[in-house]
């Protein structure tokens, strides 16, 4: 054996190194401690939390609606729509977008109706551009606009 050469422990392939030649050996890698496992699982919780709230405020129950009631045709390819608004504080103004389709299934008039806070039926008249053979509602929004709600 020569004398540079390390020699092998028994039963090993590994040679051993020469010690303070190449520093100390690797920390062995811990697992975590026991604390990170459970920042992990509060973080992760907090977050499911954050995500149910979000998802429910914007997929959830609308907090007005409405609902087309009936339809009536008027001379002129203009159409009577009658809605039923629904709110969820019913003193509150709101608009609501109502429109007329033609035959083929195309949207052919729309109108924007002013919704006073105490009322839940409303009627108005959607002129069209072709003969209107059915209504329905486009939405409802308590953001009114200001051309809407002034007199």
């Amino acid at each position: 054996m020569s004398s540079g050469q390390a020699t092998s422990g028994a039963g090993t392939d590994r040679p051993s190194l020469p010690e303070g030649r190449y520093g100390s050996a690797r920390p062995q890698r811990r697992e975590p401690r026991a604390w990170h496992k459970w920042v992990l699982v509060v973080f992760v919780l907090v977050m499911g939390g954050v995500i149910a709230y979000v998802g429910y405020n914007n997929i959830g129950s609308a907090p007005i609606e409405a609902q087309r009631v009936g339809f009536d045709e008027r001379p002129g390819n203009a159409m009577e729509v009658t809605i039923d608004v629904t709110r969820d504080d019913p003193q509150r103004p709101a608009v609501c977008i109502v429109r007329v389709r033609d035959i083929s299934g195309a949207e052919s008039g729309r109108k924007e109706i002013y919704v006073p806070g105490g009322e839940e039926r409303l009627s108005t008249v959607v002129r069209s551009i072709g003969k209107p053979v059915t209504a329905d509602m486009y939405g409802c929004s308590y953001n009114v606009p200001e051309y809407l709600s002034s007199p």
